[in-house]
């Protein structure tokens, strides 16, 4: 099949909104999914993402990112969320994704990537852990949502 991997715009924001909602399913915490379309029109500006296509222009997978300061380590991406549709895994897709993650760090000059893997999801770790990532089973996450979130 072949694929396109390409930056994200405005026009793909409500099949992206669509494969979050579907990811959300997949780690089982649909309920924490606050983002619409209208607010990510809005922060149009803040949001990052590479898609992969057919050649039919559907989505069926992105990498959402931001780039972000660590007073360890300087300059990083974030790699936010790397999600590709149930029917198109193991066609080498995510990884073109994060191999696209990668390039950009290294031409930002970024000094490494950061992101979260759920710790039951064993294939995603092997997937990482065969890219050469190194897996902290230490850290826990800390969120603090700040006035009402979205009910949607």
């Amino acid at each position: 099949m072949d694929i396109t991997i390409r930056k994200a715009d405005q026009k793909d924001f409500p099949g992206i909104l669509a494969l979050i909602k579907e990811f959300a399913r997949f780690q089982r915490t649909i309920d924490k999914v606050k983002i619409t379309l209208e607010q990510m029109e809005k922060e149009k500006d803040l949001f990052q993402c590479f898609i992969a296509e057919t050649p039919e222009h559907k989505i069926i997978g992105f990498a959402s990112f931001f780039f972000a300061y660590y007073s360890w380590s300087g300059k990083a991406l974030y790699l936010d969320d790397l999600y590709v549709t149930e029917d198109h895994r193991k066609q080498k897709i995510g990884q073109r994704l994060l191999d696209t993650i990668i390039d950009l760090a290294k031409k930002q000059q970024c000094k490494k990537i950061r992101w979260q893997v759920s710790n039951w999801n064993e294939n995603a770790i092997g997937f990482y852990k065969k890219m050469g990532a190194s897996i902290d089973d230490v850290e826990i996450n800390c969120d603090l949502y700040l006035g009402q979130p979205s009910t949607e």
